[in-house]
């Protein structure tokens, strides 16, 4: 596993400041009375010819980068506690409504304890634009697993939403990041500043875009994620008056792995896939099985 010191990458790979959309509502509030907000992203499965290459300047996705995530939440009863999340993109596909899309494997922990493990699904269109098809997440109570909330394109009214615009721009309206009813997924992200600074402990960064992230459930708080150009997202934070946003995180490290690494995690994932295909009768298991990426295919 190669450990990546930010400090040495060129200043002007670091010019920039994770997580991730929804039926809007009738009118996006963040947006104001001039920009109504689309209700879902419309996607045509002609325009991801290169779909599993997701080079977006904001959101490189690279199979075998580990993202590596530190702070902390709010529990219900006022609790800070530590989180921890890492995020591994993996060289496994699953085809979904017609899109090849590259599945990552990210781990959420909760004062030290795994509360939850996912599968997630993303397509770069031909614009650049990084769409999120959706999710196959456990969650855990007591190291037992307590509800499995999946959300799917195409399954239980369930749309892909976009993650990561190709070109964000102040002013603009805000994306449906996605739209699962049945599982209440109604994530909406906006271009909240842009040209902004921030010091992590991964290094420093300048030029960062910061994406305000909200949803039908809590209109008045925000969850602000922060990008660098050419490694992602560095930094999460909150604003507003919701109770569940109030976390906080940063990035403390960017890992590639070898070839052993990305077998294990290769292996993980896929036993993810077999709980998922039994306790996820009506989406998950409606979906093919993983399948691993052909070295150079696009």
């Amino acid at each position: 596993m190669t450990i990546v010191s930010l400090a040495a990458i060129p200043a002007a790979l670091l010019s920039a400041t994770l997580l991730f959309g929804s039926y809007a509502h009738a009118q996006d509030k963040a947006d104001g009375p001039a920009q109504a907000a689309s209700k879902f992203e419309i996607f045509d499965p002609a325009k991801f010819d290169r779909s599993t290459t997701i080079d977006n300047k904001w959101l490189p996705m690279k199979p075998g980068t580990r993202w590596i995530y530190e702070g902390t939440t709010v529990e219900d009863d006022g609790k800070v506690v530590p989180h921890r999340i890492e995020i591994t993109v993996t060289d496994l596909i699953k085809v979904i409504s017609g899109v090849r899309t590259l599945a990552s494997y990210d781990l959420d922990f909760t004062d030290g304890e795994l509360a939850e493990a996912e599968l997630a699904f993303y397509a770069q269109d031909n614009d650049g634009n990084v769409w999120r098809f959706g999710e196959y997440p456990e969650e855990y109570e007591d190291e037992k697993m307590a509800k499995a909330p999946a959300w799917i394109d195409g399954f239980e009214g369930a749309r892909a939403g976009i993650m990561m615009q190709a070109a964000p721009r102040l002013g603009t309206p805000s994306y449906a990041q996605g739209w699962g009813p049945a599982v209440n997924w109604t994530d909406r992200g906006r271009v909240y500043q842009m040209g902004q600074k921030t010091t992590v402990a991964a290094g420093r960064f300048e030029d960062v875009l910061a994406i305000a992230e909200s949803s039908q459930s809590e209109i008045d708080a925000l969850q602000l994620k922060y990008y660098a150009p050419g490694i992602g997202n560095v930094r999460v934070g909150w604003t507003g008056k919701g109770e569940k946003t109030k976390e906080t995180l940063e990035l403390v490290r960017i890992e590639h792995l070898n070839a052993d690494e990305m077998a294990k995690v290769r292996a993980k994932a896929l036993k993810l896939e077999q709980s998922a295909y039994k306790n996820s009768k009506n989406v998950y298991a409606r979906t093919p099985p993983l399948s691993r990426l052909t070295p150079g295919a696009k």
